[in-house]
Formats: structure tokens, sequence, C-alpha cells
């Protein structure tokens, strides 16, 4: 978060500083344009359920009226206008709202139909999830495919590399100036070096916060810490016994969003009744009668024996509630709540809900926004810095300490952070790999003049 120019004069911690200051160049050259993206798409999606109810207000709002149809003919009517097989529906919990049902097509692809629930006329489609799904796999870079989706676990990490190297860079050392105050104007560079330090180091706890409640939905680090929490019995709750025998069989997860992120790989096991299989109707009913708040989101599987589930996800994740039915006969074979959650679900859980703007209501929303901002104030101040002081023809990277000895704390900081997050150990080696191999090409191409 600062420069050369403001490194000490101290023989003993110009080398020390040289070296964070060099990982922190990299850190942000690597991560920042991707992470400025995440940030804008991020600071977005914090205002999801506000921009849907502007854009798709035609179909989310319905006239109240005292009957209502069956869920059958919702998902009629759906089906209808939409060929394919429903395999979610959204019930309203107000009599002026529509009921979403998602369709799967038989290509494969997923649209949202929203239907007046008191005489099942379609109010309209739009691709599942909307202009806000564009938003939300943009963040996740989903968009580029999975291997463009593994990033984000890098990014994540490396950012918050960036966030502890820059602390370090910004720790006073008798300077008095550019701590907690910006000092001159824009035109200066002391300017943009104040403002991208100052907005670090007061930004810092929210962007590290914003990457770690992030790293859950990544590939590697998200998949494996729900496994290894729930193996732990750190995470999701075992699911009630009776499997393992002919007469049962294991339903597949639940789609991603249609439970909470802790139940996602959850393996429900549900009788299987080949005489019986639960109507859409009963399923409404029996859900209704647990007594699960709506909106909720039911998932009906492919196999009308598998279970089914309906999940309550409020901003207050504590209120957050999971039921399984029973695919045959409709009975509610779990009953999973916030409470019954292992410790790092429970953790992990809540720094979803805080890192999604929902937990603490408009608050939470506005920090965590100003943490997307800071983002990219870091960003454009950086990029001004370097174009202030860049050299011609050169990438000016900050220069390599001589002495080993001054990468001993910048290991303590790093290493960690690479043992924790597997893909940012890789992209470490890789880096040093190219860092190495550069600098080896410049010495030979020096004492070959």
């Amino acid at each position: 978060m600062t420069d050369p120019q403001t490194s000490p004069a101290d023989a003993v911690v110009a080398p020390f500083y040289r070296a964070f200051w060099r990982w922190h160049f990299y850190a942000g050259l690597l991560i920042m344009p991707v992470l400025m993206l995440m940030a804008l798409t991020g600071g977005v999606y914090l205002f999801k359920d506000e921009i849907d109810g502007v854009i798709y207000r035609p179909l989310l709002s319905v006239e109240a009226a005292a009957t209502s149809t069956t869920p059958q003919a919702w998902s009629k009517a759906a089906t209808a206008a939409v060929p394919g097989r429903v395999v979610q529906i959204v019930p309203p919990a107000e009599p002026t709202r529509s009921v979403k049902l998602v369709v799967e097509q038989p290509s494969g692809a997923k649209r949202a139909v929203y239907v007046d629930p008191h005489d099942a006329r379609v109010l309209g489609s739009t691709a599942d999830g909307g202009i806000m799904r564009v938003v939300q796999r943009l963040h996740s870079l989903d968009i580029a495919g999975p291997v463009a989706n593994r990033l984000v676990e890098i990014v994540a990490g490396w950012a918050i590399v960036m966030v502890c190297t820059g602390v370090v860079l910004w720790w006073p050392r008798g300077q008095k100036g550019g701590v907690v105050s910006i000092r001159g104007a824009p035109k200066r560079r002391v300017f943009w070096r104040d403002l991208h330090a100052v907005t670090g180091v007061f930004a810092g706890a929210i962007i590290v916060f914003l990457a770690a409640t992030g790293m859950p939905w990544s590939t590697v680090w998200g998949g494996n810490v729900r496994k290894l929490t729930t193996e732990a019995g750190w995470g999701q709750p075992a699911p009630p016994g009776g499997g393992g025998h002919g007469a049962h069989k294991a339903a597949a997860p639940a789609p991603s969003g249609a439970v909470p992120w802790a139940l996602q790989e959850t393996h429900m096991h549900a009788g299987h009744h080949m005489a019986a299989s639960l109507s859409l109707d009963d399923a409404l009913a029996r859900i209704d009668a647990a007594g699960l708040p709506r909106p909720y989101v039911l998932s009906i599987p492919a196999d009308p024996g598998e279970a089914w589930s309906a999940a309550y996800m409020p901003d207050k994740v504590e209120r957050t509630r999971t039921l399984y039915l029973d695919g045959g006969d409709g009975r509610v074979i779990a009953d999973i709540g916030y409470g019954q959650f292992g410790p790092a679900a429970k953790t992990i859980e809540w720094g979803i809900a805080v890192h999604q703007g929902n937990q603490f209501g408009l608050v939470n929303k506005l920090i965590m926004l100003a943490g997307c901002i800071a983002v990219w104030l870091l960003g454009v101040s950086a990029l001004v810095m370097w174009w202030k002081r860049r050299p011609k023809g050169r990438l000016a990277a900050p220069p390599r300490p001589v002495e080993r000895k001054a990468y001993v704390a910048l290991a303590a900081v790093v290493v960690p952070l690479a043992i924790l997050y597997p893909l940012v150990g890789a992209s470490l080696i890789a880096v040093l790999a190219v860092d190495l191999i550069v600098r080896r090409v410049g010495a030979s191409m020096r004492r070959a003049r």
C-alpha cells in the first residue's frame, strides 16, 4: 500500500520492507483486474432483491384475492407455457406476490415461470435467475467455465496476501502523513499514495472478510471443507438412520442455492414406494402443516421416489430451516435447523449471510458495499501511482532484496495462506518459478552484452 520512496532508511528494516513491497506489487498485478470485476458484480448483487423488484415487477406482483388455485394447477400452467419438467417451486408468502416455478426444458435449459396463484394465469417467464443470475455468474467467473471458476479461490487468497503485506507497508515508522490522512492534491503522486494506503488500512478487514467468506463457494477449497467438516462432525448434521437396504435409496444433492451451503451435498435417504408417488399438492400441504414459513424453495427430484427438499432461507441465518420429505408417502424424514449444524457449518453459514449483506439489514449491505468500492479505489490509485513513476519500456517491479533473511517475515505471512488454500500455494510456486526464470534470462542477456 505504498512505494519505495516511503521505505525507511534504516538498513535493518529496508530489506524486509522491499520484500513485502515486491510481493504486494505482484499480488496486485496478478489479481487486481479480476478482483475489481468481482467487487463490481458483488456490489451489484448485494441489492439483488431491490433490482429484481424493479426489473421484474410485472412478473412478481399480482392482485390480492380470497381464493387460490392448487399447486398442481400452477405446475400445469407453467409447463403449458414452457414445456418441460417443474424442478422447483417458490410459493408466495403474501397474496400480492406471484408463485415462481422453475421448468427444466428438454434441452436442459431452465426457465423461471411466474404464475398468479389465484387463477393460475401465467404472467411471463425469464431465464432462471434473470439478469442477476448473469451478475452472479460473472462474480464467480462460472460464466467462463469451471477452470475460470477455480480462479476465484486464487484471487480471494491473493487478496488476503495483498492486504496483509499492505498493512506491513503502511505501518507507521516515523512518518506523519499518509497514515490516517491524505496529503496533497490529485495532481501529485503523494495524494494517490496516501489514498491507496489509507483506503487499504481502513477497508482491509472488510476485504479480508469478503475474500475469506467467499471461499466456501470455490470448487476446490469449498468442496473439501464441506466434506472434511461433515466427516469430523463439525458440518451438516448426520442424516436420519434407516438407509442402506433395498427399500431405501439416496436422493441426489439439491441444486446450489436451493438449500443452505452446508446441505448442498447432502444425500438424504428416503423410502422408495413403487406404488406411491408424492403429489405436488400433498407436498406443499405437508410442508405448510409442518410450519415451514413461506417463501421456501421446494426442490422436486427427477425420480419421484427420492427425497424432496424444502428450504426456508431468510436474511437471519439463525432462522434457516430445511425439510426433507419422503418421495413416496410424503412424510417428513428430516427437519434441519441452523442449531443442528456443527460449529464449522454455523460459522460458514453466518459468514455467507454477512457476505451477501443479509444478516444485519441495510447497514450490512452498506458496509459490504464500502468494501467493494474500496477495492476500486485501491486498484485505480495503484494504477495511477505506477503510471506516474513508471520507467519507459519496463514493468517497474520493486527490486528484489539481496538478503535472504528479508523473506523470513514475508514467508510467515504467505506460507500459512498457501497451505490453507491449496490453489494459492500452487499459484505461488508458479509465480516464484516465473520470477526465477525472468531473473536468470535477464542476467544472461546482461552478461552477453
